[in-house]
Formats: structure tokens, C-alpha cells, sequence
């Protein structure tokens, strides 16, 4: 096979899809937000959130980044004195949450900036100014949830899969977050790069069309509980029309392709939010899911094609890994999913963090769905701080076991 691939620029089809995203922003009022998502935000609206109060520290560390929060900011402030009701300062967050992503896309495509984190802390300066004005025009609290939900959404990407290409193989990622900010301000997410780097990219491999289309998630509990995972991904598993599903992490020394993710949160990071995961090695915790413990099986098993996945050539060794910690067995490597009945899950193949958890909550639904779908979770080798080298490396090495794992489909 040969993937010195042709990648097609489509840059007309950009401008279609920034385009086609915000009509179907302005033509729906609350898009897949529930309203015990915004319900769970209300808490937090109408202060600064942790993540928000960690601007400043930013700044003062990262001053060449600092230049671009100071000229968001001061152009957004100007943006908001026009806004004077609920309808309209959604709109703005929705077609500012899209500038900021089409923007930092725009960055990664032409390989000025290998970097995810001006997406995130923009993110941050931006949202405390929407939630100043809404609460200066006396807004509801759950219409400022809804508001912020809005920003989150479409900064994220999450409101902008689009496919444009008939007939073409078609993968969908998410990458997460900048996170461990309280030991690290300056530190990056090679998982937020390779989201940003690959997002609406088409490739032609040996006479296939493949295109990839990517969104962030945030690295905190709440968010998850609420099941903001669930809403945005039922309808792209049951559309019919996705080849392949893998979510991406930071993760450990090489790449990983974590075999059987648990159901039970167990580590003892925080979230960026300073919260708890809510279990621990000896007491671990399911996750949220309509107020309720999430349900489902112990352990999941990832589907993607390992072996050939391995084959992607590149600096770091790609594991296909079957570690997994429970309380009845200890640490061991599992066999298979069958070995694992009966156990109590600890960690996942990939952890006791959101890394694992968001690879059981996309399976444990399309398995809910019924849904049959090579879905799986890669962990990325770990940086510290910002490594614009590493970080191109490894964008490059996932995208060839991309590449890969759909060229085998079909």
C-alpha cells in the first residue's frame, strides 16, 4: 500500500463548510444540548469557572500566546456591547466558537503553528466575557448555561462535521484538552493536534478516498457525567454513514491502542476543573449517565485493527495493550473479553481517567445502538509542556494508522 498520499486541499469545500455550519447553527436554537446539560452547567454560570481563573497565570508564561488572547479579547468585548437578547448572544457564541475552531484549523493546515493551545485559552477568555453580558441583561440561568453550551459546542468542533465527499471513507475522531495545568500552565495535548491537524483533511490512498473529521472534548467529570459524549455521538454512530470511530489521548511513553477499556473511574488526577474522579484503586466508580451510575458491562473491547494499525511506520512503537487492573485479579494482561466476566474493573487497558472513560462510553454505545463499528482508543506518547517536533511526529504516525485501519474496511 502506499502512503505517500495525495492530500486533497479542497479549499473551496472549507469555504462550504464554514458556510453550511453556520446555517445549520442559525436555524437550530439549542442543538443537541439537553436540558440536564445545561441544567448541570447552571451551577458555574455565573462565575469564573478554575479554568478560567488560570488566564492570567497563562499569560505571564506564555506572552507570545498572551498577544492573540489580548486581541480576541479585545475584539470580542466590542462584539458583545451590540447584543441585548438571549437569541442573539447564542448566535455570537456559535459563530464565535466556529471562528475560533475554523481558525486554529486553519493554523495546523498551513503547519505554521503545530500548537492546540491558543484554541483552548482563547476559549477562556472569550466565555467569562458572554457570561458577563448575559448576566448584565439579566438572563436566566438556564439560558446562559444553554449559551455557554453553545461556545463549548461549536469551539470544539463538535458542530462542525460536515462530510463533503461522496463515496469517500469516512472517520471520525476527538482529541481532549490541555490538562495537569496546576503542575504545568504551559502544557499541551498532542491529542488536541492531532484533532486540529486531521479535522476535514480528505486523503486519496492507493485510488480511496478517506476524510477525517475531528472534535475536542473537555477534560473534566461533570461533563462526561452530563453525557455530552453520548448526545453528540449517538447520531453520527446511527447516520449511518461513519466507516470508523477512535477517540485519542496523551498517554504514556509510545503509542498504545488500548484494547479493553473498564467502566469504573479509579485514578487520582484531577480534572481541569480541580475535581475528583469519584472512585479510587480500592473503591473504583462508574461514571454518570442520566443521573445514575453509567450501566453497562465491566469491560468493552476495542474493534479497530490492531495489527495492521502496528504496521504505521514512524518513532514511536505502537502497543497493542492488554494490561488491565481489577479487584478481584490484581494488574494482569487479559486474553480476551471473555477472561474478563465476572471481574470488577479498576483500570482499563487505558487507565482510571477520562483517556479510558471516553473510549467505554463510545463503545458501550454503539454496542447499545447496535451498532457494529471499528471503534478504539489511541494513547499518543506523553509530551511535557509543548514539543512542536514530538508533537508532528506523532500527528503523522496517527494519521498513517488511520490510513490504515480504513483502508481495511469495506
Amino acid at each position: 500500500m502506499n502512503l505517500d498520499h495525495t492530500v486533497c486541499a479542497l479549499s473551496s469545500a472549507n469555504g462550504l463548510r464554514l458556510l453550511g455550519a453556520l446555517s445549520l447553527l442559525c436555524i437550530q436554537s439549542v442543538f443537541f444540548v439537553s436540558e440536564a446539560r445545561a441544567q448541570s452547567m447552571q451551577d458555574d454560570s455565573l462565575e469564573k469557572t478554575v479554568e478560567e481563573s488560570r488566564v492570567a497565570a497563562f499569560r505571564l508564561a506564555e506572552p507570545s500566546i498572551a498577544e492573540q488572547l489580548t486581541s480576541v479579547g479585545e475584539r470580542f468585548s466590542q462584539q458583545t456591547k451590540t447584543v441585548k437578547d438571549p437569541a442573539a448572544l447564542r448566535q455570537l457564541a456559535l459563530a464565535e466558537g466556529l471562528k475560533l475552531w475554523q481558525q486554529a484549523r486553519q493554523r495546523f493546515a498551513a503547519d505554521a503553528v503545530l500548537d492546540d493551545r491558543p484554541l483552548y485559552w482563547q476559549r477562556l477568555v472569550v466565555a467569562p466575557m458572554i457570561r458577563a453580558r448575559a448576566k448584565q441583561l439579566g438572563f436566566k440561568p438556564l439560558v446562559i448555561a444553554q449559551v455557554m453550551a453553545a461556545l463549548e459546542q461549536a469551539s470544539r468542533g463538535q458542530t462542525d462535521v460536515r462530510w463533503t465527499v461522496p463515496n469517500a471513507r469516512r472517520i471520525l475522531i476527538t482529541g481532549f484538552d490541555p490538562f495537569s495545568l496546576d503542575k504545568n500552565i504551559s502544557q499541551s495535548n498532542p491529542s488536541g493536534a492531532v484533532a486540529l491537524a486531521l479535522d476535514g483533511r480528505v486523503f486519496e490512498v492507493d485510488g480511496v478516498t478517506v476524510e477525517i473529521n475531528a472534535a475536542v472534548f473537555p477534560v473534566r467529570y461533570p461533563d462526561f457525567d452530563a453525557g455530552v459524549l453520548e448526545q453528540w455521538l449517538a447520531p453520527h454512530l446511527t447516520s449511518g454513514g461513519l466507516d470508523l470511530f477512535a477517540s485519542v489521548s496523551m498517554g504514556r511513553d509510545q503509542f498504545d491502542l488500548e484494547r479493553f477499556p473498564g467502566r469504573r473511574r479509579s485514578s487520582s488526577a484531577l480534572g481541569n476543573l480541580q475535581e475528583h474522579t469519584g472512585g479510587t484503586a480500592a473503591s473504583p466508580k462508574p461514571g454518570l449517565l442520566d443521573g445514575k451510575p453509567l450501566d453497562g458491562p465491566e469491560f468493552v473491547e476495542f474493534s479497530l485493527p490492531a495489527a495492521v494499525m502496528q504496521q504505521a511506520q514512524g518513532e514511536f512503537e505502537i502497543r497493542d495493550n492488554h494490561r488491565v487492573s481489577t479487584l478481584e485479579g490484581g494488574v494482569f494482561e487479559a486474553v480476551s473479553l471473555a477472561a474478563l466476566h465476572g471481574q470488577t474493573a479498576v483500570q482499563g487497558s487505558g487507565g482510571g481517567y477520562l483517556s479510558n472513560e471516553i473510549s467505554y462510553r463510545s463503545i458501550r454505545l454503539a454496542n447499545e445502538l447496535g451498532v457494529a463499528l471499528p471503534m478504539g482508543h489511541i494513547h499518543t506518547p506523553r509530551i511535557e509542556g509543548q514539543a512542536p517536533q514530538v508533537v508532528n511526529l506523532i500527528i503523522q504516525q496517527v494519521q498513517q494508522m488511520l490510513l490504515l485501519a480504513a483502508m481495511t474496511q469495506r
